[in-house]
């Protein structure tokens, strides 16, 4: 049987004891059985407890509609934002070769739009997709999100000029509600191959329907292992009544006791590279499930060593309102062993014959020990290995932790009622019908 992620808290053990830890996710056991039974907060939404068994009718078609998108491009737009594309980009950036898009191989390419309304960006995109044999595939429940709805209009013009309407449609695939929305009437219209978006699915808990893993497909990555991790994930988190063995029940304690001790920033980190866009997904997950009603861990994230050259003097000295989750990704894929040099004027002869990994742990290491020195609680995520059955197990992992961590935080965690806000400003400032009032109001604060 393959290993389980596993929590470790040794290094927040000089912050919060063990007998803390153990006593609240035991309490806590209560809010896994809220969402086991559908009795708490946001219960409309908990769909994505039970997908990884949901989604294995779906795993042939979004196979066979990946090699379709394959055969006949060798690109892909996804257009998206929040969760309708970070997830797979997480699970695509951590699963790729550093630097596939500029391979001289035969890798399917795929890039994004939608997450942004950057003029410059989305030009920049279209010079590249001038020379690209590209298709599309589209995310979104309502197809009325305002920068993906620009984006998907754009290049769905773009595209039909570039190929005609009948080969265009044959190269973009709507991911949407089953029976509504904008989006699904274009499909439909225009004879889209399409995917649905469960309704009691919320975006940012959807990487395991077709949302996430139809592009990550795509890519040429094995969604049938993403599932299974999903799945060993799901048997030692959703039916453990054990707190003590409970990763997410032990996660989720952890992180809030340090809260209640007045650290209220998470800091996640990662001494891998390809583990970035996973930083930006889970940002998204804990704040949009936790930031409400003035309460919430505020998420932030750091790529190590690379920034123990720049925040690393604030972690390190700031103020200590911190703590970080740091993801350990024991096993390398690849090796590097450092050479000897006969005059060892860089004075790095004491590191020949080593393996870059070995470097990199030592470097992880000291970290966790400066850090603890310093007045920083470091709960430490430890990765058998970066391949897609781990990957499953940490998309689970987060998603029913975090639930957990919202219900001891007395919030729901699957609502986003704060994400209208600047929304409702934007669409009067650019004379939206409807939105007149407003527009009148704005506009006499700027003068």
């Amino acid at each position: 049987m393959k290993d389980i992620l596993n929590v470790n808290l040794k290094n927040a053990g000089a912050f919060i004891s063990d007998e803390e830890i153990f006593a609240l996710a035991q309490q806590s056991l209560r809010h896994l059985d809220s969402l086991n039974s559908g009795t708490g907060a946001g219960s409309d939404f908990l769909g994505w407890l039970s997908l990884p068994d949901d989604i294995i009718p779906q795993i042939d078609r979004i196979e066979k509609i990946a090699k379709h998108l394959r055969s006949v491009s060798d690109t892909t737009v996804v257009i998206g934002i929040g969760g309708s594309y970070l997830g797979a980009r997480a699970a695509i950036e951590a699963l790729s070769h550093s630097f596939a898009p500029i391979l001289k191989s035969k890798h399917h390419t795929v890039l994004y739009a939608g997450q942004n309304i950057c003029e410059d960006y989305l030009a920049d995109l279209m010079e590249v997709l001038d020379s690209r044999n590209y298709s599309i595939i589209v995310i979104s429940k309502s197809g009325t999100t305002t920068e993906p709805a620009i984006a998907f209009r754009i290049l769905k013009d773009h595209l039909e000029r570039k190929v005609g309407k009948a080969v265009a449609a044959d190269r973009i695939i709507a991911v949407t509600d089953k029976s509504k929305g904008a989006l699904r009437s274009l499909a439909e219209l225009n004879g889209y191959e399409t995917f649905v978006i469960p309704d009691n699915v919320g975006g940012r808990y959807s990487f395991l329907t077709p949302v996430g893993l139809l592009p990550v497909a795509v890519n040429g990555h094995d969604i049938k292992e993403i599932v299974k991790g999903a799945k060993a994930m799901q048997a030692v988190t959703r039916s453990n009544k054990t707190a003590s063995s409970n990763p997410a029940l032990l996660y989720a304690a952890a992180r809030n006791l340090l809260l209640q001790s007045g650290r209220s920033v998470e800091i996640l980190v990662s001494f891998t590279p390809r583990l970035h866009y996973l930083a930006e997904w889970w940002k998204q997950l804990f704040g949009e499930s936790e930031g409400k009603e003035g309460k919430g861990i505020f998420p932030a994230s750091v790529e190590y060593t690379t920034d123990l050259h720049s925040l690393g003097q604030y972690i390190q000295e700031g103020q200590r309102i911190i703590f970080e989750t740091m993801l350990s990704v024991r096993s390398q894929e690849k090796r590097i062993t450092i050479p000897k040099e006969t005059e060892d004027q860089d004075q790095l002869n004491f590191l020949a014959g080593k393996r870059l990994s070995e470097v990199n742990r030592s470097a992880e290491t000291g970290t966790v020990l400066a850090h603890t020195d310093g007045g920083v609680p470091v709960i430490t995520l430890e990765i058998p290995e970066l391949n897609e059955f781990y990957f499953g197990q940490i998309i689970y992992f987060f998603e029913i932790a975090c639930a957990l961590s919202g219900y001891i935080l007395d919030v729901n965690p699957f609502d986003q009622p704060g994400v209208e806000a600047y929304k409702n400003n934007m669409f009067a400032l650019l004379n939206k019908p409807g939105y007149e009032e407003a527009a009148k109001k704005l506009k006499a604060r700027l003068k």
